[in-house]
Parts: C-alpha cells; sequence; structure tokens
C-alpha cells in the first residue's frame, strides 16, 4: 500500500458516550435494623468520549473505519452509599495536529498538540444521587433516587493539519518531491508529470551535531485553489502549521521567477492573509542547467525574499540550505 492510499487526514465519526448509572433508593436494613435510614449509594458517571495526542501517529486511517464510538454506561449505585462504577472511557489516539470540529455546525471545539494531551469530545452522563442525599428531618426514609443522566450521541469531524518546520510550496512539477528525497529519508512518489503528490509526504531532515527538522512536502498548489478548485482547501490547509514556508520555482518556468513567485504567494494570501506573516524563502530548483551568467542575470529580477540557487540531482547548495533553513526555523 502505498503512503497516499494510508494518508488520511479528515474522518467523520459517530459518538456516543455512556449515560450515568442511577442512585440508589436502598434503607439499611441488617440482623439488627428493621427499619433503617436511606443508605443509597450514587450511580456512576457514564463514560467520556476522549481525545489522545500521540506522537508517533501522522494519520487518522485507524479511524477510517470505526463510524460508531461507543463509550459503557456507568453502574447504579449500591447500599451502604457505595457509589456505582464510572462507565469506561473510550479514548482514541490521534496525531499531533488533530482538530474537532462538530459535524453539524461546523463549530471548532479544540486541537490537539502535544503528546499525551487528553481532551474531552463527548463527555458521559453523570451518575444519579442515591436516596440518602434527600434526607431531610421531614423526609426521614426518602424512597426514591435519581436516575442518571442520558448520553449523548453526535457526529465529530476530526481533520488532520500536518506540522512541520518547514513546508515546501510549489506549483506541480516544481521539484519538491524529488528534494524531500535527497534531503530526508522520505521516499514520496516520483514521477516527471504534475499532481505526483497527492497527500502531504513529511521528512526528518539531518541537521548538523544530530540535530533534524522536519520538512513537509504539500501537493502542488494550482492557480484558484484558494477558491477550493480541485483539492485546494484540503492541501493548504497543511501549510497552516508550518513555521517556515520554502517557495520553490524551477529554473525552466514558462514566466518568470518573480511571476511564478506571486502566483503562489496570492494563492496563499486568498486561503489566509495569516500565512503571509511566516518567514518565507525561495529556491530556484533544476539550476544545474544554469550557467554564472544566467544566474547573475537572473537574480536581478528576483523578488525581495532570501533565495537561492539549487539542484537536488546534482546535489548543488543544498548545504546551504540546509543552514538557510536551521537559522529561519531558530531565528
Amino acid at each position: 500500500m502505498s503512503q497516499g492510499s494510508n494518508f488520511v487526514d479528515y474522518v467523520k465519526i459517530c459518538c456516543r458516550s455512556g449515560k450515568g448509572g442511577a442512585g440508589s433508593a436502598h434503607l439499611h436494613r441488617d440482623k439488627f435494623t428493621a427499619t433503617g435510614g436511606p443508605d443509597g449509594g450514587d450511580g456512576g458517571r457514564g463514560g467520556h468520549i476522549i481525545l489522545k495526542g500521540n506522537a508517533q501517529f501522522w494519520t487518522l486511517l485507524h479511524l477510517k473505519y470505526r463510524k460508531h464510538i461507543i463509550a459503557k454506561d456507568g453502574e447504579s449505585g449500591g447500599s451502604s452509599q457505595k457509589t456505582g462504577k464510572n462507565g469506561a472511557d473510550e479514548v482514541l489516539e490521534v496525531p499531533l495536529g488533530t482538530i474537532a470540529r462538530d459535524a453539524e455546525t461546523g463549530d471548532f471545539l479544540f486541537e490537539i498538540t502535544a503528546d499525551g494531551e487528553t481532551k474531552i469530545l463527548t463527555p458521559g452522563g453523570r451518575g444519579g444521587l442515591g436516596n440518602w442525599h434527600f434526607k431531610t428531618p421531614t423526609l426521614q426514609t426518602p424512597r426514591f433516587a435519581q436516575p442518571g443522566e442520558p448520553g449523548l450521541e453526535e457526529w465529530m469531524v476530526l481533520e488532520l493539519k500536518v506540522l512541520a518546520d518547514v513546508g515546501l510550496v510549489g506549483f506541480p512539477n516544481a521539484g519538491k518531491s524529488t528534494l524531500l528525497s535527497v534531503l530526508s529519508a522520505a521516499k514520496p512518489e516520483i514521477a516527471d508529470y504534475p499532481f505526483t503528490t497527492i497527500v502531504p509526504n513529511l521528512g526528518i531532515v539531518s541537521y548538523r551535531d544530530g540535530k533534524s527538522f522536519v520538512m513537509a512536502d504539500i501537493p502542488g498548489i494550482i492557480e484558484g485553489a484558494s477558491k477550493g478548485k480541485g483539492l485546494g482547501f484540503r492541501f493548504l490547509r497543511h501549510i497552516e502549521r508550518n513555521s517556515v514556508l520554502l517557495f520553490m520555482v524551477p529554473a525552466d518556468t514558462s514566466r518568470s521567477i518573480r511571476e511564478e513567485y506571486d502566483i503562489l504567494k496570492n494563492e496563499l494570501q486568498e486561503f489566509n492573509p495569516e500565512l503571509m506573516q511566516k518567514p518565507h524563502l525561495l529556491v530556484i530548483t533544476k539550476s544545474d542547467m544554469l550557467d554564472d551568467e544566467l544566474k547573475a542575470e537572473m537574480k536581478n529580477d528576483l523578488p525581495k525574499v532570501p533565495s537561492l540557487f539549487i539542484s537536488s540531482v546534482a546535489q548543488q547548495g543544498l548545504t546551504e540550505l540546509k543552514d538557510l533553513l536551521w537559522k529561519t526555523i531558530n531565528s
């Protein structure tokens, strides 16, 4: 199975939390007491449905076929003021960068950002109070107790934003997958036609002294992606989680480098103006075909952002690129 079919960044699930256990209406009886007072215990809480961050996960694939998530009901209270057992929680482990939304309203609920972080997605019903809570001077032996609260049943959407230090931004066939495969151990599908990458690929780039950073090859932007053309929105969502954006324009582009850079920038601006606040770098890829004179000429027309000429295939400019990326990430 390819990485493409393994990567799932959107699931819709039906969550049913447990109902609370009923309180007990027990009256104390033993061989010495024929008509004792109320001693019914409280019911246990119904099970929650909980999301828990797991840094080892990178996809929501494990939830794709679990449409119904059901937590256990709480148990009823017992005699001698014994509280019923809480219903078992249903804990769903998710990758960092998972967002929970209400499927009906689309409202944002929360985001899981840390390993081991837990948040309640659907709370269980509270347990009912036992009859001893209702004893008063005028009502010495209440023979009633509270029922438990019902659980909730609601549809939720989980979405994943890929979290990386560097996001590669470029039109299809700009050389993003090739760069990722050369700089890291990731093995993205690479071919000489647009749209090879249809899901984000993540790679860990080793740097000096055992340091490393994460690079994401985000599927190629096409003009109009910000208006939802093709799979535009699904792709652009991932760019929001990157700290540095590396714009990639091939040396053999049919437009000028500046023109292609401006179109890419405009797509991001249209989608989310805040993306423009992130540090931008520009690399001109496939530049092994350029001589020094041509590079000098092209430099005069480059936009005012830190830029480099590189070639992934010929391994040119890659060390300088890693230095520049590391410095920008940590500035």
